[in-house]
């Protein structure tokens, strides 16, 4: 298509601004354009430059103000025109080598189903707050996709994971500033903790016994380990001698094709942690050790537990969460607690041991919580009924020393 060009000089200090007058299907368009160097190729020595256009001379020649000013004062980022989505692509591929396969599944998971869909086609260094706020919204409100809307605890997982990589673009130089920074998230409500109270702890143990996940429940709910945890422990990690049980490593389930389905990565916060038990704990793991030996004698070479974990099929398998889980609420619908979640073992297990006298620091270490302050804000009704409990305790022993 035919193009002209003419250069006049433009206003002070912008630089010779060209207007340019191009034919498209029998029309004329005009337009104008500046041109600016960035830097220097280091290969070649030349100059890297960049244009700039517009409708009229006035919007170029501030457009290249700003731009000039932006390179003089270090804070000039190059125009970027790849979308959100390619960037998360890249992402993907390129800045997420560290993290545990669960994980990077779920962070795929987000940006497929909840990202990418409202988001993916803006341009990186056009995106903003009030974009990204909107598509939260919208998320929260009922759809085809999600009939209830996604939860305030889901929109927190997808922010969390677009503002990730936006971070890393921050840092690249790619853009400004994160744009998810100024947005606000909805409130999570805290979930009520509902763990078993003494007499269902009792009716549970009975309804176990027999069972073929009874010392993997038993162990669960008298030391308060998580799922993963309790079915990636190796036998390696009991210390009979010591009555200790080391927690570091989890189970995890990688749902990429071509991968090992289960496999063991560390723990949810990266930390060992040793658990002192209860006699009773070790002596079922004795026991459950017995058992396996003669699981392993009867498979012969079909024995797979090459990870040596302590809780195994019967050909030495790994456990699936699901089976484990069917289990565990079966035996929580015939005591009367078909509400009852695995997790509420382990809840069960913190409650126990903060009534019985366990100081706040131990039971965090036990249960592996990044700090005390978050077992109190846990569990901080429990320590309640226990001051109110002294209270009432102090107000007894005053009337019996003041005669009232």
């Amino acid at each position: 298509m035919p193009r002209k060009s003419t250069t006049s000089k433009g206003a002070s200090g912008t630089g010779s601004i060209r207007k340019i007058t191009t034919t498209r299907n029998g029309k004329q368009y005009t337009y104008w354009q500046a041109r600016y160097t960035v830097g220097y190729d280091p290969g070649t020595g030349k100059q890297i430059q960049r244009s700039i256009s517009g409708k009229t001379q006035k919007e170029v020649a501030e457009k290249l103000k700003a731009t000039t000013t932006a390179i003089d004062c270090g804070s000039y980022i190059e125009p970027n025109k790849q979308t959100l989505g390619q960037w998360l692509d890249t992402w993907m591929d390129t800045y997420l080598l560290n993290i545990k396969p669960r994980t990077l599944d779920i962070y795929k998971s987000d940006i497929r189903l909840h990202i990418k869909p409202l988001l993916g086609a803006v341009r990186l260094d056009a995106l903003d707050a009030p974009t990204i706020q909107a598509a939260y919204i919208k998320l929260l409100r009922p759809s085809k996709e999600h009939p209830k809307g996604l939860s305030p605890k889901t929109i927190k997982n997808v922010h969390g994971v677009l503002h990730k990589a936006l971070q890393q673009a921050v840092l690249i130089g790619y853009i400004r500033f994160n744009p998810s920074d100024a947005c606000i998230l909805p409130r999570i409500e805290k979930a009520k903790i509902t763990p078993f109270d003494d007499e269902q702890i009792t009716a549970f143990l009975k309804e176990a016994q027999g069972n073929r996940f009874e010392t993997l429940l038993v162990v669960t709910l008298f030391t308060g380990v998580r799922e993963g945890e309790i079915l990636g422990l190796t036998w390696d990690c009991v210390d009979f001698d010591r009555s200790i049980i080391t927690i570091d490593k989890q189970m995890q389930l990688h749902q990429e094709k071509g991968c090992k389905a289960y496999h063991l990565v560390p723990t949810k916060n990266d930390k060992a942690r040793s658990i002192v038990a209860a006699p009773t704990v070790m002596t079922l793991l004795k026991r459950h050790r017995m058992i396996q030996a003669q699981q392993k004698l009867m498979a012969g070479s079909a024995w797979g537990n090459t990870d040596n974990l302590v809780f195994t099929d019967p050909l030495g398998f790994p456990l699936t969460k699901p089976t484990v889980y069917r289990e565990f609420k079966k035996l929580a619908a015939a005591i009367g607690r078909p509400d009852a979640r695995f997790h509420d073992l382990r809840h069960s297990y913190a409650v126990a041991s903060i009534r019985s006298g366990d100081d706040i620091k131990t039971v965090q270490g036990n249960l592996g919580h990044a700090t005390a302050s978050f077992t109190l804000d846990v569990y901080g009704h429990v320590t309640m009924q226990m001051k109110q409990a002294s209270a009432a305790r102090m107000e007894e022993y005053i009337k019996s020393v003041s005669g009232g």
